[in-house]
């Protein structure tokens, strides 16, 4: 496996390992006190504990995610939060000091982080899919490697696998395969320790997953992620120059015969990843949606002043009468889209936990929790837009003030929904509702 990244436990790097990124770093240091608090406490043991601590962090988070935000620096101490609160070892097995959740709780543990810092959302919600990749795509004795590596180390996952730039290249030097490439986004890598690879080996169609320590210099950022939304997620670019990795972490490859295992890679569970992440999108988008409800709500209360032109004027903007239905619609479309979130995550759930030591699901039943999978996606998207901008009609002219930070709830969603046209979501449910056709496996279903 890898060797063992620089790090320095629950922080996973500092200020010093970007030198070449121009806005700076936050300092983990600034949250020594909440460290020391959860470093103290044992990891939750139900998932309703689970959930608590990250409201917990949530609410550390959104203290100050106005300014932070502005300021759009590289977030290690937001990540070394995550690390302490041992968030990051949510789905890692219990027997090597991991949370032992299924993904049903991970889905509600992102939402919650993203409800107080939605970039924080976003890194939370990769660094889990990346942290799963070998139990997808990897041999079980990978996959046993790969988290007692993580867990152990308490170590942040990152991905350079954006599909729609040109696969990365793969060559081989004899023990080792050497990946070389570009890509335009790269989230989280900036605060990683590790990075999730993935190209095309020479002279073949054929894809390889594997995990190479961050820290070093083959792997070389460019920091140029400075978006509308989502500004402390470090998506930027990034170049792969020949980084080396062991033929034996080619995850689902026999290193013997330096070809793909057939019984791991050529089967409908090797393309979970795709349903699994696109799940992790929509629940950062509900938990986005969600915080810009619970602020907007508590401006309004507080700030938002009554209609007097009008012939039956109220005493308080919390009685004005479209305000109250306005927000009563809001509650309900996201309570609406929660519970049908929360039946996809059991069904994504459902699958790891039944399934994994036979992966024997079969393509039919891949693409019905594809499927549920879209539904979500498209709810979530029309919701959260819906809220996100629509909160303003429900605060006032006042809320637009630069300081009050409720445009930045909207410019996240919409940055992200931009990922893959939620359109297309849309064609293919309609095709499995007029013709029962379930999706085809790609990079996006």
């Amino acid at each position: 496996m890898v060797t063992n990244p620089d790090t320095n436990g629950h922080t996973g790097g500092g200020s010093e390992t970007v030198s070449g990124n121009p806005r700076g770093s936050t300092d983990p240091a600034v949250y020594n006190e909440h460290h020391q608090i959860f470093n103290e406490a044992p990891l939750p043991s139900t998932p309703e504990a689970w959930i608590q601590r990250a409201a917990q962090v949530a609410a550390v988070l959104s203290q100050d995610v106005v300014s932070r935000e502005k300021k759009n620096q590289t977030p290690f101490a937001e990540v070394s939060l995550l690390k302490s609160a041992g968030l990051t070892k949510l789905l890692g097995p219990i027997k090597y000091g991991g949370g032992g959740q299924s993904w049903d709780v991970a889905y509600k543990v992102i939402r919650e982080i993203a409800k107080g810092d939605g970039s924080l959302g976003q890194l939370l919600g990769y660094h889990l899919l990346w942290s799963w990749t070998s139990a997808v795509v990897g041999t079980d004795e990978q996959t046993e490697r790969t988290q007692r590596l993580l867990i152990e180390n308490n170590y942040f996952v990152g991905g350079a696998v954006n599909p729609r730039d040109n696969d990365q290249k793969i060559v081989d030097r004899g023990d080792h395969i050497v990946f070389s490439g570009f890509k335009h986004f790269n989230t989280g890598g900036v605060v990683s320790d590790l990075t999730v690879l993935e190209g095309v080996y020479e002279d073949t169609d054929k894809h390889i997953f594997a995990l190479a320590p961050t820290k070093q210099p083959a792997i070389q950022f460019l920091h140029n992620w400075d978006n509308v939304g989502l500004r402390l997620t470090e998506s930027g670019s990034v170049k792969i120059e020949n980084v080396s990795v062991p033929w034996t972490d080619a995850l689902g490859w026999d290193p013997s015969t330096k070809a793909p295992i057939e019984s791991i890679l050529t089967i409908p569970w090797a393309t979970l990843l795709l349903p699994t992440i696109q799940l992790v999108f929509s629940n950062f988008y509900i938990g986005i949606a969600l915080g810009a409800l619970n602020f907007a709500s508590d401006y309004t209360a507080k700030n938002t002043r009554f209609w007097p032109y009008t012939p039956h004027p109220v005493a308080k903007g919390v009685e004005e009468p479209y305000i109250l239905q306005r927000y009563g619609s809001f509650f309900a479309h996201l309570r609406a889209a929660e519970a049908l979130a929360d039946v996809a995550g059991l069904k994504i759930a459902a699958i790891y936990n039944d399934r994994s030591q036979k992966r024997d699901i079969t393509a039919a039943e891949r693409g019905e929790v594809a499927e549920w999978v879209a539904s979500v996606k498209v709810v979530a998207t029309d919701t959260a837009l819906r809220v996100t901008s629509g909160v303003f009609e429900v605060t006032g002219a006042r809320a637009t003030a630069s300081k009050v930070g409720l445009d930045r709830f909207w410019r996240d969603i919409r940055t992200h929904t931009l990922h893959d046209p939620v359109a297309y979501k849309e064609q293919e449910l309609g095709r499995y509702v007029l013709q029962g056709e379930v999706p085809e496996p790609t990079w996006y279903t």
